[in-house]
């Protein structure tokens, strides 16, 4: 055996099922080893950023880690933008990165680079290997380090003599951290506070966004009158008809400041205190109104359910019922197509346990609105603002996910960023469908563009926002890479080819031209 096949089998013997990978020289002796290794598989993207975020979407819905597989600091580097999205919604991923055996790192051969420094700010913990006989244990640290709460990017860097000498059998997997428990005198202090008669938000995050945390915060919400927020881009939601409303912040921070407006306090439950997504200059970044008292409840990497389930207790709310979203369609939309006729077709017929990854930018914002009242459903967002994750989430989703209806709201600028997905989708034969907001723009510059003053700006601006001339053509692109594909332009057609497509499994593309 030698240290590819310990790694792949440490991995695959901890319940790491998938390998997103783009391979080169230094990791063919690692592609091998997932040959030879039951359990695990490889799963070709042909682009880096496509192995980064299906690792992402797949760790977000099957709530355990994935395995990525890089090339030399090149292919990390171009990983690194959905792992910023992935780190941010604390996703467990085991990073596996190539490199040059340290023996020829001393001649610093062309793709030689400092793969730690580039990992480090997106990583929880990054090792170089030690050696051979050690790989399956470093596996083994990297999956533990992955795991640990809240969950994170796990970066091992194998040299490829390390990988291609002798090794000893990986021991046994480790057990994988807790999350650490939320004291009595927290829970006491908050219960308190919600007890004392000011307006209260309970702001949601992590595992209280879904499962049994949403039920016991709905619960805890009708027995005290506090309502249930979240931040604008949280990592998964589970929504729809039957389970409580969370009011998701406004993007713009005057907009999310007029949201809170009137709260005395605000409990953090699995997440940080909410700011602006940006500066404006002669603007508060400030979100929270003045004065307002903050008690976090449990931070990402604590119980964030246990914490929840002891106040529920503390407050007698376990056996009330939680006022529940009532189930609420809109009518199928008729006419212009419109990012409003849009959404209400989505709403009309979104699949009970879809799951949605969204990246739909400025035209996704009445999809979230008409999606409220529909069967139960998961919507994942982009939660560190770094575009071009919408089609490599859906992809992983889909992979964690067989059987259940995928669903990717993508804005067309950052579809281009990683294309290649649908490739792999259609590899894989992924029930995932893509809907391309086509409306031939970076929309959300423009509206950047004006809130800071350009009333009129140049041509040369402008040019830096539009994505005509030429016009993209989705159908055409999709088809190419293996998607069936089609184009809507009016509210009707789109309804039908949205519906046809969630009839069929498999992907498809609907090019939706606003």
């Amino acid at each position: 055996m030698n240290g590819a096949e310990s790694l792949m089998r440490a991995l695959a013997g901890a319940g790491v099922e998938y390998c997103f990978t783009n391979p080169g020289t230094t990791e063919i002796h690692l592609v091998a080893a997932l040959e030879q290794t039951p359990g695990i598989r490889g799963v070709l993207g042909l682009f880096e950023g496509v192995c980064s975020g299906a690792a992402d979407g797949y760790a977000r819905m099957a709530g355990k880690p994935a395995a990525t597989l890089l090339h030399l600091g090149p292919g990390l580097s171009n990983a690194l933008a959905n792992f910023h999205n992935a780190r941010r919604a604390h996703s467990p991923v085991v990073n596996l990165v190539g490199d040059h055996p340290a023996f020829h790192r001393l001649n610093d051969p062309p793709l030689h680079s400092d793969i730690a420094t580039m990992a480090a700010p997106v990583s929880v913990w990054v090792r170089d290997a030690s050696g051979s006989s050690g790989l399956g244990a470093d596996g083994y640290a990297a999956l533990w380090a992955a795991s640990k709460p809240p969950g994170g990017i796990a970066t091992l860097i194998v040299p490829a003599d390390r990988a291609w000498s002798e090794s000893a059998m990986p021991g046994s997997p480790p057990e994988l951290p807790d999350p650490s428990p939320v004291s009595p005198e927290t829970v006491g202090e908050v219960s308190r506070m919600l007890t004392a008669g000011k307006p209260t938000a309970l702001l949601l995050g992590g595992r209280a966004l879904h499962g049994p945390g949403l039920e016991l915060a709905g619960r805890i919400a009708a027995r005290t009158g506090a309502i249930l927020i979240s931040h604008t881009f949280e990592a998964r939601f589970e929504r729809g008809a039957g389970l409580p409303l969370v009011r998701r912040l406004p993007y713009f921070p005057e907009a999310a400041r007029k949201r809170l407006e009137g709260y005395a306090q605000v409990i953090p439950v699995g997440t940080t205190v909410p700011t602006s997504f940006f500066a404006y200059p002669g603007s508060p970044v400030q979100v929270l109104p003045d004065g307002c008292a903050i008690k976090v409840l449990a931070g990402p990497d604590e119980d964030i359910v246990g914490a929840l389930d002891s106040l529920a207790n503390s407050l007698d709310a376990c056996g009330i019922d939680y006022h529940a979203v009532p189930l609420n369609r809109p009518a199928p939309p008729a006419g212009p197509l419109t990012a409003e006729t849009a959404g209400a077709a989505l709403g009309a017929l979104l699949p009970e346990n879809a799951v949605i990854s969204d990246e739909s930018g400025t035209s996704g914002a009445f999809s979230y609105r008409f999606t409220a009242g529909a069967p139960p459903h998961d919507w994942l967002c982009l939660t560190g603002g770094s575009i071009g994750q919408g089609i490599p989430v859906a992809t992983g989703a889909a992979l964690a996910c067989p059987g259940r209806k995928v669903v990717c709201l993508q804005g067309d600028g950052g579809a281009m960023y990683t294309i290649q997905g649908l490739w792999t989708q259609a590899r894989e034969n992924l029930d995932v469908t893509t809907v391309i907001f086509s409306n031939r723009s970076y929309g959300i510059l423009r509206v950047e563009l004006e809130r800071l003053g350009f009333d009129s700006p140049g041509t040369e601006i402008a040019d830096t926002m539009d994505l005509s001339r030429p016009d993209i053509d989705w159908v055409k692109l999709a088809s190419a890479l293996g998607v069936p594909a089609v184009r809507a332009q009016s509210a009707e057609g789109f309804y039908d080819d949205l519906a046809a497509a969630f009839a069929e499994p498999g992907p498809r593309l609907i090019e939706a031209v606003l």
